[in-house]
């Protein structure tokens, strides 16, 4: 912040205590500053159960850092986006805030590789344009400056997704 910083981004959860750690931190922060600091969270879905590394399940993961008024929640990487469409679209349920995510270009290969073109990334990328899942879409691993022309361009002849009511929660 002191640098310049508009945006704080926690992003990368595997331990959601690590994440409300970081919260409780930005969250002293802007008592101590009376500064407004948007707030991105991202969580990582590691596998098909739909869970984090440590083992919640992502109405849990939600529910731990939704003690802030966020700018964002969102999803990233360890997935392609394929496989975290059914988390996006659970989150995109349940979330007074605006959605992220940012998922890898497909699953890496048996090199470390990524094999999902710009195009084919783009198909999944308009599927959650299309069904109102985000407000805030990028790449992630694997991803070159070429899937985020392809992914900007559905993001802004895309459809928004409609934010419910938002709620403030008081400390």
């Amino acid at each position: 912040v002191d640098g310049g910083a508009d945006i704080l981004l926690v992003e990368t959860i595997f331990d959601t205590l690590n994440a409300k750690a970081a919260l409780f931190a930005i969250s002293d922060l802007i008592k101590e500053t009376g500064q407004n600091i948007p707030v991105m969270v991202s969580g990582t879905i590691t596998d098909a159960s739909g869970r984090t590394l440590s083992g919640q399940t992502l109405a849990a993961f939600f529910t731990s850092v939704s003690h802030l008024d966020l700018l964002s929640v969102g999803l990233n990487c360890s997935l392609g986006a394929e496989q975290i469409r059914p988390y996006l679209e659970e989150l995109s349920n349940i979330a007074p805030f605006n959605v992220s995510v940012y998922p890898n270009a497909g699953l890496p290969n048996q090199f470390g590789e990524y094999d999902e073109t710009p195009h084919q990334m783009g198909e999944h990328i308009h599927d959650f344009v299309d069904h109102n899942f985000v407000n805030i879409v990028g790449g992630c691993c694997g991803t070159t400056p070429d899937h985020i022309r392809e992914i900007a361009s559905i993001a802004e002849t895309g459809n928004l997704r409609a934010i419910p009511h938002k709620h403030h929660v008081t400390e």
